[in-house]
């Protein structure tokens, strides 16, 4: 998470946050803006981690269904050659 965003997320819960003399911003706040604070940062988490997740599943969808489609294709060619012999003479055909 970077540090701007960070910053928003400190805004967002309701601490004030402004220059520092010797370093980082300073921040301000009470309790009640630490305990909002805590659950935008738990929640930004979430959401990323689903995010992730959510990636990972769709690429492992995307390669499974890739190999499954080759293997059916496999498949078809070998359980139905003179209809593949077919379709390729027909794509000659076409090319000519």
């Amino acid at each position: 998470m970077t540090r701007e965003k960070i910053v928003r997320m400190a805004r967002e819960a309701g601490f004030t946050v402004g220059p520092s003399r010797d370093g980082p911003d300073d921040v301000w706040g009470v309790g009640a803006n630490l305990e909002r604070f805590a659950a935008i940062v738990a929640a930004a988490e979430r959401e990323q981690i689903e995010d992730e997740w959510s990636m990972c599943v769709q690429s492992d969808l995307e390669h499974g269904v890739k190999s499954l489609n080759e293997q059916a294709a496999k498949d078809w060619f070998k359980n139905y050659p003179e209809i593949a012999k077919f379709g390729a003479w027909m794509a000659a055909r076409g090319q000519a």
